[in-house]
């Protein structure tokens, strides 16, 4: 049976309420950014569908291009092959894809600007920070598979960020899994009200 696009918007606000944690676990602990932490004022996670984008390494030709065909609630995930030399997005583009509805951005790459990113509650992912500028030559692509942190991100897969980092996962089973973690998260905060009135029985190791 397909599934809606509102089956689809509830699952993402459903997952903004949980944690990369707990759907990593639900994962078998396999998908999940390697090095890719939020740079911006994190407070809470934030969910979201991948706008993906692979481009060439410390250019953002491509990352423009993707900017104008945000819809809300898409989050700009970009393949920059882990670049460090040169910053793909900064205040100015991270500005233009928050007004239009963005989610936020993945970055496998560098950012800049982060005094002021890291003032702001507007989600921005990233391997590392460089003051340098980035090309603007491309090539690039919009749409196709990429991997940030050694996680594959395909377009329209759920998108989930927090603290602890990155997770991304299909459409498809994400109803089933939102039962796992809703369930784990119960278990868990019983785990804790028992270590909160003395009762706890080491069930956390099992």
């Amino acid at each position: 049976m397909s599934i809606t696009q509102n089956e689809i918007n509830e699952l993402v606000e459903a997952y903004a309420s949980s944690s990369t944690a707990i759907i990593s676990d639900n994962l078998a602990r396999e998908p999940g950014a390697v090095g890719i932490r939020p740079f911006h004022r994190c407070t809470s996670a934030v969910a979201g569908r991948a706008l993906t984008v692979r481009t060439r390494a410390g250019d953002n030709a491509t990352v423009h291009k993707a900017l104008d065909l945000i819809q809300p609630g898409d989050f700009i995930i970009v393949d920059g092959g882990g670049d460090e030399s040169r910053a793909v997005i900064g205040e100015i583009m991270a500005a233009i894809a928050k007004s239009r509805g963005a989610v936020g951005f993945v970055i496998d790459g560098a950012i800049r600007d982060v005094d002021v990113i890291a003032t702001d509650t507007f989600p921005v992912f990233a391997k590392t920070a460089i003051h340098r500028g980035p090309y603007k030559n491309g090539p690039g692509e919009i749409n196709v598979s990429v991997s940030v942190g050694g996680m594959v991100v395909n377009p329209g897969d759920i998108v989930v960020g927090d603290g602890d980092g990155i997770v991304a996962f299909p459409v498809e089973g994400a109803k089933e899994l939102l039962v796992a973690v809703r369930a784990q998260e119960k278990k868990e905060a019983e785990m804790l009200a028992s270590i909160a009135n003395g009762t706890y029985t080491n069930a956390y190791a099992k």
